[in-house]
């Protein structure tokens, strides 16, 4: 019984996660950076990969 709550809540977990991720494309479409929460913590946004993002 405790395994199968511990696969429910991992399961619930990575389903959150999974939920809250997304790609952002930069304003000529021709480079794009994926994020897992919020796309102002993505490494490509902070380090400026991509140049200025599309809005």
């Amino acid at each position: 019984m405790k395994n199968a709550c511990k696969i429910v809540i991992l399961g619930a977990l990575l389903a959150t996660l999974t939920g809250c991720t997304g790609r952002v494309y930069n304003k000529e479409k021709n480079c794009n950076y994926d994020y897992l929460l919020h796309p102002a913590i993505s490494v490509s946004k902070i380090i400026g990969g991509c140049g200025p993002v599309a809005k």
